[in-house]
């Protein structure tokens, strides 16, 4: 037996492999063990609580932590053996792939479920978590450009040669596209300061609707008509934005003319008519309605009240039942709404003719 054991096989002794295959399969029992009896139960206790957090945590660590135990327990057996230098370099380079393939998805992930935390916070934060899709796409291409790095210098590589050709490169494109660049680092600013957000009414320029989705290059806003206006975000950032989500109430100013021959005891009766149709509205809060000028053809009155919402079809129909009951009132009253009129005077000029005295020659 003893014969057997020190027979060597590829530079190896058969108790060399003994003790690998040992070392491995000693720490692949203890792993399954301590996700067994620990890991487990970690995750069955924190399904019971109210935050995410401690659920990611122990997910992530079944998911990226296991199996690069699992690999270091592999490569330390493998690694007790005598092996030839090609064949450490291929292990070498396969752990280290894998290990780096593993932290840049265990780091992806955490920054995934941090902006995941920090927006549902946020109102309509559901709907915002869809927007990260183009948001991870970026921080996705700068991590595995970083994770790229570390295994080209972990595999011997000059990084400093690649990082100034990847310069090199990097301002060339910036040029050749930096208008979508431009769009892309307005994307952030749009995420992150919330001049708007998906579902916001807003005005720009003479264009107003909804917006309806925000992407790296374009948002895109749903007209009142039906269609569909599609922004650069470039075009928005360098925008004059009225964004009508943070309105509380809605100041309303609206003007109407009555004829001239209106009786004085009307015209004196009017601004507590229309005070007393707008108080009948709700929810509206009344302001004021003056006599305001005397006009061309009218005399011209000015109201203002107060609209507590921000809804522009609850706005729009408080202001038609308003139309309506002052139409009603007037002619109860009768008063009559003034036209644009004329009024044309006519003189007649009728020539006398005189007595002509014939003069001396």
């Amino acid at each position: 037996m003893t014969t057997f054991l020190e027979r060597v096989y590829y530079h190896n002794t058969v108790l060399d492999y003994f003790i690998a295959i040992g070392i491995i399969l000693l720490g692949l029992l203890i792993a399954r063990l301590f996700k067994r009896f620990f890991l487990n139960r970690i995750a069955t206790w924190v399904k019971n609580t109210r935050t995410n957090i401690d659920d990611f945590i122990v997910e992530n660590i079944d998911r990226f932590v296991l199996p690069a135990i699992y690999l270091s327990i592999v490569h330390a057996g493998i690694n007790y053996l005598t092996l030839s230098e090609k064949v450490q370099d291929v292990l070498r380079v396969a752990t280290t792939v894998v290990i780096t393939f593993l932290f840049v998805r265990l780091v992806s992930s955490t920054i995934l479920m941090l902006l995941r935390t920090y927006v549902r916070k946020q109102e309509h934060g559901e709907e915002k978590v869809k927007q990260l899709g183009g948001l991870m796409l970026i921080i996705n291409a700068v991590i595995w450009i970083l994770g790229l790095l570390f295994l080209f210098d972990n595999m011997g590589y000059n990084v400093t040669t690649i990082i100034t050709g990847l310069g090199i490169g990097g301002i060339a494109i910036a040029l050749a596209a930096q208008n979508i660049l431009g769009d892309v680092f307005n994307y952030f600013v749009i995420f992150f300061d919330r001049p708007f957000e998906t579902g916001d009414f807003i005005i720009v320029d003479d264009k107003l609707g909804t917006v309806d989705y925000i992407g790296i290059k374009t948002t895109r806003v749903k007209s009142l008509s039906g269609e569909l206006l599609v922004f650069s975000n470039s075009d928005l950032t360098n925008s004059r934005i009225h964004n009508y989500k943070q309105m509380m109430r809605r100041r309303v100013l609206f003007n109407f003319g009555v004829i001239y021959q209106t009786p004085l005891e009307q015209l004196k009766l009017i601004p507590t008519i229309v005070e007393n149709i707008i108080k009948e509205q709700h929810p509206v809060m009344f302001d004021r309605a003056h006599f305001q000028k005397y006009g061309d053809s009218s005399l011209d009155f000015e109201v203002v009240y107060n609209v507590l919402d921000s809804d522009y079809n609850k706005y729009m129909d408080i202001q038609q039942a308003i139309n309506f009951r002052i139409f009603e009132e007037f002619q109860k009253q009768g008063i009559e709404f003034a036209y644009p009129t004329r009024t044309l005077f006519m003189v007649s000029d009728q020539t006398q003719p005189g007595n002509s005295a014939a003069l001396p020659n």
